[in-house]
């Protein structure tokens, strides 16, 4: 058996998911917080490689011995979040543990995902939302939320997403499902959410920073299909700064895990 985990983090201090040999990451911390608890070298595996600066509200990881053997311990499962949380930073809190079967895997066991990106749309900066936030002085008023949404609106279903995708990685399928996209306000908060059955690299931030140009009509809304068509990143808006960006919420089709109800996913 695989231990499952579910967390949160602030992305901030860390420079991204993924384990390097240069910088603090968020797997390399949580490498060390099982050994001094399991009292052994573990395994490690994430539902996702999220870039340096970015966030998560839900991040699901697995636990293996060293090498993949099942893990074992006398800490009852549903204390292991507390005794983790013991031997983590305050920036990443382990909230739900359970036991999976060998085969699960917290990446390709996904369903879907979902990202939200957001925007503090006030004058001023704030600095409660720095690097938590991307700051937009300008005024997104109700015309320039109902542009950004019918862009949005293009960007869902299933094709080629290359014209979404910054270069440097080495996936080739580059078709991705996009089940739903949408903006709103609250309050001084701009959100961008989106959901697909996977995500290629910089994808959410290349949507959200194109939705931000529609917005200033830098971009036409009525120009997205066609600029999604031409597979070309020149084509659409600027990048995202990373501190905007949290992984919400991930899905797998199991009745154990939260968000399942009758073999789908919870509705918005």
């Amino acid at each position: 058996m695989k231990l499952l985990l579910y967390l949160a983090y602030d992305g901030s201090a860390f420079c991204g998911y993924q384990a390097q040999t240069h910088g603090n990451t968020v797997q390399q911390t949580l490498n060390l917080a099982t050994e001094e608890v399991f009292g052994h070298s573990c395994d490690v595996t994430g539902c996702s490689r999220t870039d340096s600066g970015v966030h998560a509200r839900m991040f699901c990881a697995t636990v293996t011995r060293e090498g993949g053997a099942p893990l074992e311990t006398t800490i009852p499962v549903d204390k292991i979040p507390a005794v983790l949380n013991i031997h983590l930073p305050d920036s990443i809190a382990v909230g739900y543990a359970r036991w999976v079967p060998d085969d699960f895997h917290p990446r390709y066991s996904v369903t879907s995902k979902e990202y939200v990106y957001k925007i503090y749309n006030a004058p001023f900066r704030c600095p409660f939302e720095h690097k938590r936030s991307w700051h937009i002085p300008q005024r997104l008023d109700d015309e320039a939320l109902e542009r950004m949404n019918q862009a949005a609106a293009a960007f869902i279903g299933q094709r080629d997403f290359s014209a979404c995708m910054a270069s440097g990685s080495d996936i080739l399928d580059k078709t991705r499902n996009v089940m739903s996209a949408r903006v709103f306000r609250e309050g001084d908060f701009v959100t961008f959410a989106v959901r697909a059955d996977g995500f290629l690299y910089h994808m959410v931030r290349i949507m959200a920073g194109t939705l931000v140009d529609v917005a200033l009509q830098k971009i036409s809304a009525d120009s997205i299909p066609e600029r999604l068509a031409s597979l070309d990143r020149r084509r659409m808006g600027r990048t995202a700064p990373a501190e905007g960006l949290y992984l919400n919420r991930v899905f797998y089709d199991d009745p154990a895990c939260p968000g399942y109800r009758g073999g789908d996913i919870l509705a918005d």
